[in-house]
């Protein structure tokens, strides 16, 4: 840090060190110190870093070769289909700076600020404020997810640990198995920590300091670990959710579309919301309406799809098929409908958790027999959630034509209502194999031997920075460090 001393005082302090040597002022560390470069930085203006970092990378991050949810899951899931690049997700293909580039991000911009927070709000921290440590619990733990979830066994609990007082610089990796325990306790002690009428918070650009709203998202992100990991841990996640479902006073959820996790952005740069930066702002039109979706939608008379999708130059809303080359795709671009205007505004929200999301995973625990309650009354509560995200109401003959509830209804309903969100699309599909897809066109062209991936390979740099762990790692996924291999939670 460069310091500034006044000339005329640098002299009085060289007449006073040629008076007396050998001593030094008990002043002189202030006096050596610019108060215009404080070398701590205040939750108030981490928390909104940290926030900011993490939900745009996670939604659709403006750079190529950074948008992971746009040019993979998304694709991956058929919400999309691209007409061009389509060796960039559509057909599989990862280029290897996508998977780096995102494991590093969500682990020094997101992680690292959320982790700083905790330090100095904890109990023994230079400003403790047990509100601020609990949102930062909450995120650093939806960060985490998003990880494991991408990758597999993962550095967890020597993670973000390279400046601490005893710093670690090559961190083990932890199971999937792991990752998820200390998940689950961290977004119970966040809970605990998040006290309504407590010390207050500002730079919340997520909820505006609402701690109760807080607490909601900490308990529904709990639910949907639980509920993640139910087939593997059954009597746990039982215990979880039940724990949950018992005590809304102690343990709220969400109660409404209010109280959805999402990013509000705003009209000024660099608020914009991801999408409109890429696709309006930057002029990218590589992205149209997978024909999968489009046509589930069409033959449900779902009018989701006036919101999800542009109606091409017929006034219809039709896609065209994943994994086609390039010169075959591009004969689709006056008949495939473009992304829906809604998602392109510049405020359009960046979406984590909804209400529609919640209810949807209690029909689930609910059908699977987890958690006490009826199935059906949470599923038609979640599709309901999820229209009226969006300013709709449920068409009069919609549940008939949906029919009797089943795992793989409650599953396609998760699909559909997570349009947007395609990482948590992903990791559905890639735990239940639900919704099934239809045949591939047979012009398509897949890569990885036409497996939809399975994870994200770890990135390069961990095999020249930290190679004994990431091995170690390689094994704890139990199979190659390939985008075939399954993870933990699949069933």
């Amino acid at each position: 840090m460069k310091s500034y001393i006044n000339p005329k005082y640098f002299a009085s302090l060289m007449l006073a060190g040629a008076l007396s040597v050998t001593s030094c002022t008990k002043d002189f560390d202030e006096i050596n110190t610019n108060p215009n470069s404080p070398t701590t930085i205040g939750a108030q203006y981490l928390l909104p870093t940290g926030i900011e970092s993490a939900v745009d990378r996670y939604w659709g991050h403006r750079t190529r070769f950074e948008r992971i949810n746009i040019d993979a899951a998304e694709l991956y899931v058929q919400h999309f289909t691209r007409n061009i690049y389509s060796n960039e997700g559509d057909n599989y293909e990862v280029s290897p700076a996508l998977v780096a580039n995102n494991w590093k991000g969500l682990y020094n911009d997101a992680l690292l600020n959320f982790q700083r927070i905790i330090i100095q709000a904890g109990p023994s921290g230079i400003s403790p404020n047990a509100n601020y440590e609990g949102v930062a619990l909450v995120m650093r733990s939806w960060v985490f997810s998003l990880l494991t979830d991408m990758y597999g066994a993962i550095p967890y609990s020597e993670a973000i640990a390279g400046t601490s007082e005893n710093p670690v610089y090559k961190p083990k990796y932890d199971s999937m198995e792991q990752v998820y325990a200390g998940l689950l306790n961290d977004l119970k002690m966040a809970n605990e920590k998040l006290t309504v009428g407590g010390p207050a918070i500002s730079g919340d650009i997520l909820y505006s300091g609402d701690i109760l709203k807080w607490k909601k998202f900490a308990n529904s992100l709990r639910l949907r670990l639980a509920n993640r990991q139910a087939a593997k841990k059954p009597a746990e996640s039982k215990a979880i959710m039940a724990e949950i479902l018992a005590d809304a006073s102690k343990y709220p959820i969400f109660t409404s579309n209010a109280d959805n996790a999402s990013l509000k952005c705003t009209t000024v740069l660099p608020s914009n919301n991801e999408w409109n930066q890429v696709m309006v702002q930057d002029g990218r039109t590589d992205w149209n309406i997978s024909s999968t979706l489009a046509d589930k939608m069409n033959a449900l008379g779902d009018t989701r799809i006036t919101v999800y999708a542009n109606p091409n130059k017929d006034g219809k809303y039709q896609g065209h098929p994943n994994g086609l080359p390039d010169a075959i795709a591009t004969g689709y671009l006056s008949t495939s409908s473009t992304i829906g205007s809604y998602f392109l505004k510049a405020d359009a929200p960046e979406v984590i958790m909804t209400f529609a999301e919640l209810n949807l995973i209690l029909a689930e625990a609910a059908f699977d027999g987890d958690i006490t309650g009826d199935a059906t009354s949470y599923f038609e509560k979640g599709i309901t959630a999820s229209f009226a995200q969006y300013g709709l109401t449920v068409p009069a003959s919609y549940f008939t034509t949906v029919g009797a509830i089943s795992k793989a209804k409650i599953m396609e309903q998760k699909w559909i209502a997570l349009f947007g969100q395609g990482i948590e699309a992903w990791t559905e599909k890639r735990r239940t194999g639900l919704p099934v897809f239809p045949a591939a066109d047979s012009r398509a062209i897949f890569v990885n031997d036409g497996v939809m991936p399975t994870r994200f390979t770890y990135p390069n740099s961990e095999y020249s920075l930290n190679q004994e762990s990431v091995e170690a790692g390689v094994k704890l996924n139990g199979s190659a460090n390939d985008m075939k291999t399954k993870l933990w939670w699949a069933e």
